[in-house]
């Protein structure tokens, strides 16, 4: 299939297969130490429906989470607190 016409022109406003851009939050969270905090908190976190990847960095006490949709924070509080661990907030 092509894009131009059969009259020979050709446009660019043709849209295929467009996914929604993920949303992404970073979030502060205490209690984590070490590479089994980092391990639990990400496991915790993907687990939550609409996830598609979690990133922990320990040492500054964050949570980057992205998502298909704005991540609901009540579910990532109750998800972090469960796993031990204690969400603060946006960062």
């Amino acid at each position: 299939m092509s894009c131009c016409s059969t009259n020979g022109t050709c446009t660019t406003t043709a849209t295929v297969g467009t996914a929604p851009a993920a949303v992404t939050a970073v979030y502060a969270v205490a209690g984590m130490t070490c590479g089994h905090c980092e391990q639990a908190v990400g496991k915790a976190v993907s687990a939550l429906a609409g996830v598609t990847a979690v990133s922990v960095d320990v040492r500054a006490g964050l949570v980057t989470v992205s998502a298909d949709a704005e991540p609901d924070e009540a579910a990532l509080r109750a998800a972090i607190d469960d796993a031990g661990y204690e969400l603060t907030g946006r960062a």
